[in-house]
């Protein structure tokens, strides 16, 4: 029973980050064509959440045993990205914020299971 718990937990968060990584890359893109030198940041995070994300899903995926560690600095990422993408009253910013609260909430879920 406990094993089905932390596969349904592990399940969660892949989806989550899944669909993070599709929120921040479109973001990403957003804040680059908007060429504000105010959105820098902004793309930055989104495509470093991306990236921690994406590696997030494949230590999942293959079972590593640093998942769990991958899975708490990948939540760090997510909410800062959020913070910074929930400045913005632009719909795929806000968008891309509530994705990467998702994502960290089951990250941080994951890392504690």
């Amino acid at each position: 029973m406990a094993s089905m718990i932390v596969a349904d937990v592990v399940r969660v968060c892949l989806d989550a980050c899944a669909e993070c990584v599709q929120a921040c890359e479109a973001c990403a893109q957003r804040c680059i064509a908007s060429a504000g030198a105010e959105m820098v940041e902004c793309a930055r995070l989104c495509l470093d959440c991306a990236t921690l994300c994406t590696t997030n899903v494949t230590f999942m995926s293959r079972g590593s045993r640093y998942y769990a560690d991958l899975c708490r600095l990948c939540a760090d990422a997510c909410e800062a990205c959020a913070a910074e993408c929930a400045k913005y009253d632009d719909e795929v910013m806000q968008a891309c914020a509530d994705a990467c609260r998702r994502a960290a909430r089951a990250c941080r879920e994951l890392a504690t299971a």
